[in-house]
């Protein structure tokens, strides 16, 4: 009769797949709970482009909620024995919270900007490739936001040094900023299709997803830019 060693317990497919599943579960909670406040908010606004700065308001203790659930998945462990998605997160919050607010808060501004300006284009009296344009600057600040976003919640940077890193990397590391572009594209589709709280009950696999793409700009940013 066979016999399984102690210390292999806890490392099989089954309970890698197990632990990832806990993680995610545990984080997504985590996420939700710490960004209630504002999702709660945000979700009571009327679809009327007047909101549009109470919603960049509402999506303030997003930003620092994303940086602690990146950095809890990005440190998870595939062993059931070894799981502690909660306190990972818990260290997430207390390092990446300031710093991400820092980038989080004036890039919600700046597309609040844009995003009021598209919905009420018509006013400005604007030849129409403006609009286009600002649309492509606006997703291009999201995607700069997005790299932004996994540095802070990885790395102890500066604010300013963090920026020029994320933006230096969008055209460097062209497979994570088209990983990025496309989650942005199906956030958006299934959003517009599905229902508007699509994004807040998927967000652990889509940031997930997002430390996936980054790797490359992940590894770099280690190898190169820390000590």
């Amino acid at each position: 009769m066979s016999t399984v060693r102690a210390d292999a317990f806890g490392t099989g497919p089954l309970s890698r797949a197990a632990a990832l599943i806990h993680t995610l579960v545990t984080v997504e909670a985590l996420l939700l709970l710490t960004a209630a406040p504002g999702l709660a908010g945000l979700f009571l606004l009327a679809p009327d482009p007047a909101n549009l700065p109470l919603a960049a308001l509402c999506l303030l203790p997003l930003g620092p909620s994303a940086a602690a659930a990146l950095y809890a998945l990005h440190h998870r462990s595939g062993d059931l024995t070894e799981l502690r998605p909660s306190r990972a997160f818990l260290r997430g919050w207390r390092l990446g919270a300031v710093p991400a607010l820092k980038l989080w808060a004036p890039l919600l501004a700046w597309l609040t900007v844009i995003a009021f300006t598209l919905t009420h284009f018509p006013a400005t009296g604007l030849p129409g490739w403006w609009a286009v344009l600002l649309a492509v600057i606006g997703t291009g600040s999201l995607l700069w936001g997005a790299h932004a976003l996994v540095l802070t919640a990885l790395f102890a940077f500066r604010a300013r040094d963090t920026a020029r890193l994320a933006a230096y990397f969008l055209p460097k590391h062209p497979r994570a900023t088209l990983g990025a572009l496309s989650l942005l594209i199906l956030t958006a589709t299934g959003t517009a299709r599905l229902t508007e709280a699509l994004p807040a009950l998927l967000a652990a696999p889509l940031l997930l997803s997002l430390l996936h793409a980054a790797r490359p700009v992940i590894e770099e940013t280690r190898d190169h830019f820390t000590a």
